[in-house]
């Protein structure tokens, strides 16, 4: 494979990329020496100030040199540091400050290498295709530089042009990861270092994937009608005739990036619903959607006027089957549920262990993790905490990281980052908690519903706190209206399906007994002030009325034995 076939290749080939380089040993070598020589020079000098007591007056310095290190090493380096800039729990303040800049703050190559790109992959003139262009560009990040620019049609846009040569520099790099996850894999446990080049390779795919403009395209779309009839997320609309693999145009956004703080506020936006809506999309993303956002840095997320988060960069997505998101729900009500056993059998099921694997040992570990965890106080909570503890159990049992969830994982890690700039007391839990206690109320579908009767039944018994605690979370939001909940709940009750609920609730009524009036009682107090008894009187008739003679006959004991046990002054 010779130099222009390397740079025409168009999906992540290991095996082909691994052949060309090991017929070119010399510029593996001296691309690892110069990373080798930049990165040691860059810890020598920490060293060196510490020796001399001078961490503090070189600070700034050293910031400064570790940006231009990561700038100085290209597009694979930049993505760890722009990783890196959403993490002030974990990179000190001076760090961060010039990490950001990475986002889109890079120096931009020539205009004229540029402009001769967007002739060349659109076929026309850079006039032909806008009436007005920028002089220079507004941003440039490490895969490519955007203009501002007016079509001749009236429409703004912005206008991504890609760097040049990004595929020999990628492929190189990716090369010289591979080889060190070889190398370092003898040396680490067996389920990290097996891990390491799929990692290495998932990582990959997906830079080769965010370097093709027309996938980040159709990227875009397909986000955009997951998102259609969400009020706060704004996606902006692809121009295809002004599209090709190497440019990209799209409707330009005007708002302020997340890590801008200063701005928002100025503007008098609410932080705090910014962190919602952006934490709540995220949700949507892997649990309702399966189609998720694996790149969601500061940069690439901007807070509009109006209120709305908008995406602008959807080069590096990733998709979820039906049986992972199911599995994912799963794993939350065995959770909240603290079901061990059952979450150590999602953890197999979703990859992190093999199914060969003996969970019995392992289930004391998960409880001691996540126990400590959730037992806390929910402003306790954060993804550092958990994150930290599993890297300690990855070193005691055979738990693996499959390539996708790593990118699950940097995308929720990145999302709390953001949130954390936004506001340094937010715990995501407490917006991650209502918006699954809302998902599982709602139970739309059936996998959703049979998820809420897992949590609220246990052992055979109704779990009232459950629910208590359910409505309680959910009801906090004030977003969350309880009457289409109970009108859906109710139909379900009704139905077929819910036979077995029916009976179910009459046993969970009556147990020990005893009329449950009490527990009943709590529950009504939390939503009586949300629904007025009337209009679920009306909703409840509505309901009976469309059922026939003999489904009416059915659950007509039921109905009649919840009103007997709701309180009397409440009817």
């Amino acid at each position: 494979m010779g130099q222009y076939q390397l740079a025409q290749l168009k999906r992540y080939d290991p095996e082909a990329i691994a052949q060309y380089y090991r017929f070119r040993p010399l510029l593996a070598v001296a691309r690892a020496f110069k990373i080798v020589w930049l990165f040691a020079g860059f810890i020598f000098g920490l060293k060196w100030d510490d020796w001399r007591d001078r961490e503090e007056e070189n600070k700034l310095k050293r910031a400064v040199q570790l940006r231009q290190l990561l700038t100085d090493l290209g597009p694979t380096f930049i993505k760890v540091g722009q990783a890196l800039s959403t993490r002030p729990d974990l990179v000190r303040k001076d760090f961060l400050d010039e990490l950001v800049k990475l986002q889109d703050q890079l120096p931009a190559f020539e205009q004229e290498i540029a402009f001769r790109t967007i002739e060349a992959e659109l076929g026309r003139s850079v006039e032909e295709v806008y009436s007005q262009i920028s002089p220079q560009p507004v941003a440039a990040a490490s895969l490519g530089q955007v203009y501002r620019a007016r079509l001749h049609s009236g429409e703004e846009v912005a206008v991504k042009v890609q760097r040049p040569n990004l595929r020999p520099t990628i492929t190189l790099d990716l090369y010289l990861m591979r080889w060190a996850a070889s190398w370092l894999s003898p040396w680490l446990p067996l389920n990290l270092g097996h891990d390491l080049r799929m990692i290495v390779d998932e990582f990959g795919t997906k830079l080769f994937e965010e370097i093709d403009y027309l996938n980040e395209g159709r990227n875009a779309e397909k986000f955009a009608t997951n998102f259609r009839n969400d009020p706060h997320v704004k996606v902006p609309l692809i121009y295809w005739r002004y599209t090709n693999t190497r440019v990209l145009t799209l409707e330009w956004i005007n708002g302020f990036k997340l890590n801008d703080t200063t701005s928002i506020q100025a503007a008098g936006l609410n932080t705090d619903e910014l962190i919602q809506i952006g934490v709540t999309a995220g949700l949507q993303q892997l649990l309702e959607h399966g189609f998720f956002h694996a790149d969601p840095h500061p940069g690439n997320l901007f807070a509009m006027p109006d209120g709305r988060m908008a995406y602008i960069d959807f080069g590096m997505m990733d998709q979820l089957d039906e049986r992972t998101k199911e599995t994912l729900v799963d794993a939350i009500v065995h959770l909240v549920n603290k079901d061990y056993d059952e979450l150590a059998e999602d953890y197999v099921k979703l990859g992190f262990l093999t199914p060969d694997t003996d969970i019995r040992p392992i289930i004391p570990a998960l409880e001691a993790v996540w126990g400590s965890a959730i037992g806390k106080n929910v402003g306790d909570f954060n993804f550092k905490t958990i994150t930290d503890s599993y890297s300690e159990l990855m070193y005691d049992y055979p738990f693996r990281v499959p390539s996708k969830f790593a990118l699950i994982i940097r995308s929720l890690i990145t999302q709390e980052g953001i949130a954390l700039s936004l506001n340094p007391d937010f715990k995501i839990i407490e917006v991650a908690y209502p918006y699954v206690a809302r998902r599982l109320l709602t139970g739309e579908t059936p996998e959703l519903r049979r998820r809420l009767l897992n949590l609220l039944f246990k052992n055979g018994k109704f779990q009232w706190q459950r629910l208590e605690d359910l409505l309680d979370i959910a009801s906090a939001d004030d977003s969350f209206d309880i009457l289409p909940t109970a009108q859906l709940g109710l139909q379900y009750l009704l139905s077929e399906e819910g036979k077995y609920l029916r009976q179910q609730l009459v046993m969970a009524l009556t147990e020990d007994d005893r009329l449950h009036t009490a527990e009943v009682q709590r529950i009504w107090n939390l939503v009586k002030d949300e629904i007025q008894p009337a209009r679920l009187f009306d909703a409840a008739i509505g309901a009976i009325a469309n059922l026939s003679r003999e489904r009416a006959a059915a659950i007509l004991p039921t109905a009649v034995f919840s009103l007997i046990a709701t309180p009397d002054r409440e009817r």
